[in-house]
């Protein structure tokens, strides 16, 4: 018969409590929720471990299962392992008990240590309660024993409500990435999966899960994402020990991992947030954290070259679009694919990290020198991880690639993965690229990875990434790199502490881009994701779409342009400027303010934006065309105790008014008083618009 169960701790902030746990040593979470006592109750706050206990029902074992943070079947689990540990080809029966614990108050973090005496494994088990208001779980498991050990799995298994009946996950494909769908999570299990061998566009490594109907303001919310950039699983289980629990680790293939004796395996991050206000707000506090991953940094408008020129580098031609880009207004002018050795087309040259002289005899020193005197940094694209077969590299050295060496090897793009296990491998791209970086003034780099990985050998890929990265950004600290992968294939928090910026798609169609943001913005915050205007007419999609819409889909994220600027009309390029300096107007306040989607009945209405106290920016977009002339008004509920706000439309571009013979009256009137109060509950009239258009208002506090 099992024992009584013991309170380890009771981790606590003023919005949220963690309690943790154990049975006959086996620790667990039995609650994420809302704060359990106030501040001043606190300290003296006691969690009665009665109300733990569920008891022992007939028909099943003769103790009371408990989720473990790692479950295991030799401890009553009938779901899924969340260790799965092998020696000499047998599984191991692992039995993990608490063996230690240790806390430190001030920063609200608990260190558990587990141990297996038959095998002579241990599990240290971190967990924290940060500022931004997440919780993290990090594992790492150690060989103590004599003999090797292979890690089949090592998945944290994280409890939430019962009250959870809803999954929303984030997928997609290139050029369509993190479309949000909901999944009905009764008694079932839903469980996701990436094998791409990076974060993936398919499947994004977070899910959400919250009471009936959660919505951006309304619904508690359950939002856990894996901190990794390879393969994962997660899995809501709804079935085992009637419970809702989310289990979630790196997805690892046979004799991936293999700990020699002594050595240790460090899973990646669990990051949890929860909300009892809804989705947005658990979005904010992963954006929290996420923020406090990253340096404070300046985040200057970009021309990226791509959709300009593509693979038609001339010195004449890009030195007259960085002319263009500077008198717009761009403050950093990247050049894209195309500027190394053989790189005429994506056929050939991956690999061969040198400027192409036959493109450039000069080297790129002319560039760089015109682009730097119009005060414009540079940045320069690679895709450092791949390999073409028509390269010098590949010819050289074939085994560098994965399948590699096989008669038919699987190409993507025309290329081949380069096996980033390989000190060798890693040693020749970091002399390129430092190379590089050290002969020309280069502020910034624009990382790509063009193809999934196919066969395994996720796990010391990405660990071999990393540590490429993390060696040229310790070489180079005040280079900015950007993470895309085919755009948006490659985000996540464990990227996210080694890089800037993150691309999030190769569609830059204005709608398709809200959706994308949408999916994303859930989870990362808007100043990391680069948003672009691109040309008229989209070069992924064919729409047309106006400048004052593509303009203010892009304003929120981290600001750029992909248009050949060399085309534009003088109208063209007075709405550009203008829409570039409203963004440098606001950067500073779009960058540090909480960013909020905004529920609205209507589902053909989109409202999302920033506010901080007082302050706010927020876009109004009409997706397409709805079933009423008049749709619900706009409601603020941040804004319930803010006083007395300035309101007024910002004419960033013309909007697209629909037929109508007079606009809402705080239109007409350019600009109105009105109360936070008002604008939270009654909210202001929604004003007719085209489809496929936007318009900003702006809110500032009456006393400032």
């Amino acid at each position: 018969m099992s024992g009584d169960i013991q309170v380890i701790d009771h981790i606590w902030n003023e919005h949220t409590s963690v309690v943790v746990a154990a049975r006959d040593g086996i620790l667990f979470i039995p609650y994420i929720g809302p704060s359990l006592c106030d501040e001043e109750e606190f300290e003296d706050f006691r969690i009665d471990a009665a109300l733990l206990s569920r008891g022992i029902v007939g028909g099943g074992l003769d103790l009371e299962v408990t989720p473990a943070v790692l479950p295991l079947p030799s401890q009553g689990w009938t779901g899924t392992p969340g260790l799965e540990i092998m020696r000499e080809g047998k599984l191991l029966p692992l039995d993990l008990r608490l063996k230690e614990t240790s806390w430190e108050r001030e920063i609200d973090e608990t260190c558990c240590t587990l141990h297996d005496a038959a095998h002579n494994i241990s599990v240290e088990v971190l967990l924290s309660l940060k500022e931004s208001n997440v919780f993290t779980i990090d594992i790492s498991v150690q060989n103590k024993s004599d003999s090797s050990i292979v890690i089949n799995a090592a998945h944290i298994n994280i409890p939430v409500g019962d009250q959870a009946v809803e999954v929303l996950t984030l997928g997609g494909r290139h050029a369509m990435e993190a479309v949000q769908q909901r999944t009905p999570w009764e008694r079932a299990r839903i469980s996701i999966e990436n094998r791409t061998g990076r974060t993936s566009h398919e499947q994004l490594g977070v899910v959400f899960t919250g009471t009936s109907g959660f919505s951006e303001q309304q619904g508690e919310v359950w939002g856990i994402h894996l901190a990794w950039s390879g393969n994962f699983r997660m899995m809501c289980d709804g079935v085992t020990e009637t419970r809702k629990t989310v289990q979630l680790g790196e997805l690892l293939q046979p004799n991936e991992v293999v700990l020699q004796s002594g050595e240790t395996y460090v899973a990646p991050r669990a990051i949890i947030s929860y909300s009892s206000n809804g989705l947005s707000a658990c979005s904010q506090n992963f954006h929290e954290y996420i923020r406090s991953t990253q340096p404070y940094i300046q985040r200057p408008v970009i021309l990226n070259t791509w959709e300009a020129v593509y693979f038609n580098h001339d010195l004449a031609t890009l030195t007259s679009l960085a002319t263009a880009a500077a008198e717009v207004g761009i403050e950093r002018f990247v050049l894209d694919d195309g500027w190394f050795t053989g790189r005429r087309n994506d056929t050939a040259g991956l690999g061969d990290w040198d400027v192409d002289v036959s493109v450039w005899p000069d080297g790129l020193g002319p560039i760089i020198s015109h682009v730097r005197s119009l005060e414009m940094d540079f940045g320069l694209w690679f895709e450092p991880e791949m390999v073409n077969p028509n390269s010098d590299l590949y010819r050289k050295n074939p085994e560098w690639a994965l399948d590699g060496t096989l008669t038919h090897p699987i190409l993507g793009r025309n290329q081949l993965v380069l096996d980033l296990s390989r000190s060798d491998v890693r040693d020749y791209l970091f002399q390129k690229i430092d190379a590089l970086l050290s002969s020309y003034e280069i502020a910034y780099v624009k990382w790509d990875h063009n193809r999934p990985l196919i066969g395994g050998a996720s796990h010391q890929q990405t660990m071999g990434f990393y540590a490429l990265l993390d060696r040229l950004t310790a070489q180079h600290p005040n280079v900015q790199f950007e993470s895309c992968a085919s755009g948006g294939g490659r985000i996540d928090a464990g990227v996210a502490q080694r890089v800037n910026r993150f691309w999030a798609s190769d569609s830059i169609d204005a709608l398709d881009r809200l959706e994308i943001q949408k999916g994303l913005s859930t989870f990362m915050p808007m100043e990391m994701l680069g948003s672009h205007i691109g040309s008229p007419t989209c070069h992924t999609t064919g729409r047309k779409h106006a400048l004052s819409f593509r303009a203010t889909t892009a304003l929120f994220g981290w600001l750029g342009v992909e248009w050949n600027l060399l085309t534009l009309s003088d109208k063209e390029k007075g709405g550009l400027r203008s829409a570039i300096e409203f963004y440098k107007s606001q950067r500073d306040f779009l960058h540090s303010a909480q960013f909020v989607r905004v529920d609205h009945p209507d589902s053909s209405i989109d409202i999302r934006g920033v506010y901080s106290g007082g302050q706010g920016l927020f876009a109004v977009t009409r997706l397409h065309s709805g079933p009423s002339n008049h749709s619900a008004p706009l409601r603020f509920p941040m804004f319930k105790d803010a006083g007395e706000l300035f309101v007024h439309v910002v004419p960033l571009g013309t909007p697209r008014w629909a037929l109508h013979r007079k606009l809402p009256q705080w239109i007409s009137n350019q600009s109105e008083i009105m109360s936070g109060s008002m604008l939270a509950n009654i909210g202001l009239p929604m004003p007719s618009l085209m489809p496929e258009s936007s318009f900003l208002i702006q809110f500032d506090d009456v006393v400032h």
